[in-house]
């Protein structure tokens, strides 16, 4: 197998979501996906920026975890969820696309602008790597003994 490589920067956004959407992912039903205005917008935005996640014959590509973040607001805070001085705890889905390491910083800036645009959390938790290298192709050799 011979496997193609690109520089690419992850981008990681997380993104809360209520208990009902929560427990609807956690059983497999991925509907929810489109149905939760936030994720629909989340999602929404994604497909928007041809620049995230683009791999070549696949576009808008994106890997996805469940989890949950915890923070307590300061007094100066506008917490869109809990209280200023309160440790809150939010069901979150994690979004973690891809965008190309040569991007110049003012297109990458943009892109950050976009999502911080539709993101409800008053600071919203964004992570942007150095580059790295991922696999954008494989082309595999037919078995022996078959005819190709």
């Amino acid at each position: 197998m011979n496997i193609g490589m690109r520089r690419v920067r992850k981008l990681r956004i997380h993104w809360p979501i209520g208990a009902p959407s929560l427990r609807q992912l956690v059983e497999g039903d991925l509907e929810v996906l489109k149905a939760d205005p936030g994720l629909a917008s989340l999602f929404d935005t994604l497909e928007s920026c041809p620049e995230l996640g683009d791999f070549g014959n696949y576009r808008h590509v994106f890997e996805s975890s469940l989890g949950f973040e915890g923070f307590t607001a300061s007094a100066t805070a506008n917490p869109t969820l809990g209280r200023a001085g309160e440790r809150t705890f939010s069901p979150t889905f994690v979004l973690t696309t891809y965008l190309d390491a040569d991007l110049p910083e003012e297109d990458v800036s943009r892109l950050l602008e976009r999502m911080i645009e539709v993101h409800p959390w008053e600071v919203p938790v964004m992570e942007l790597s150095d580059p790295v290298r991922v696999s954008t192709a494989a082309s595999v050799r037919p078995a022996l003994g078959r005819a190709s």
